[in-house]
């Protein structure tokens, strides 16, 4: 059996070089915005981002980092997710809050600076239940109505939200038993 080999050129519907830029080659000059420069700290190339404007214009990386620090407080205060956290974590939570700053200026600012795979890290957590999700959440959003405005602290509940539906169905998710995963959404007030 002999195989025939066709190239480009040999095919009758072969495209012909252009000789002067298309339109589709105009597009490709276009920057990706996801690719612009995150910040100071994070290389990366530095050109406008207008597609990724933060979520509000009241969230500043100052709000954010107010938040985080405020949240861990509590968390590391708390009975019940305080000892979970510090099992992981240890003593030295600074870099743990600076990932987290990363986190949450990308999730709410759109700056692309965390780099991290929070499903994987957490689904090797073995020491977390469902049930836990709830008290986090509880003490995440009691911790964004006391430092933000109602619409900004709205936007970070919600993503809150989402982040521990996901996780949750990264860590428990079993057809035999769906309700093991827990509703994370606040009812209405």
């Amino acid at each position: 059996m002999q195989l025939q080999v066709t190239t480009m050129t040999d095919a009758p519907h072969a495209p012909k070089p252009a000789s002067t830029p298309t339109p589709a080659d105009e597009l490709t000059a276009i920057p990706d915005p996801r690719l612009a420069h995150p910040g100071p700290d994070h290389p990366g190339p530095a050109y406008p981002r207008p597609l990724r404007q933060p979520l509000h214009p009241d969230i500043s990386e100052e709000l954010i980092e107010r938040l985080v620090r405020s949240f861990y407080d509590k968390v590391r205060a708390d009975p019940e997710l305080g000892p979970i956290f510090a099992d992981k974590i240890g003593d030295d939570w600074e870099p743990h809050l600076r990932k987290m700053f990363d986190f949450w200026s990308s999730i709410t600012r759109m700056t692309g600076r965390y780099r991290g795979k929070p499903n994987a890290v957490h689904s090797r957590l073995k020491n977390v239940e469902p049930e836990h999700f709830l008290r986090w959440l509880a003490l995440f959003r009691e911790t964004a109505r006391d430092l933000c405005a109602p619409e900004v602290s709205a936007i970070f509940i919600d993503r809150a939200e989402r982040i521990g539906e996901s996780l949750q169905l990264t860590m428990f998710f079993d057809p035999a038993n769906p309700g093991r995963i827990l509703s994370l959404k606040e009812p209405p007030a």
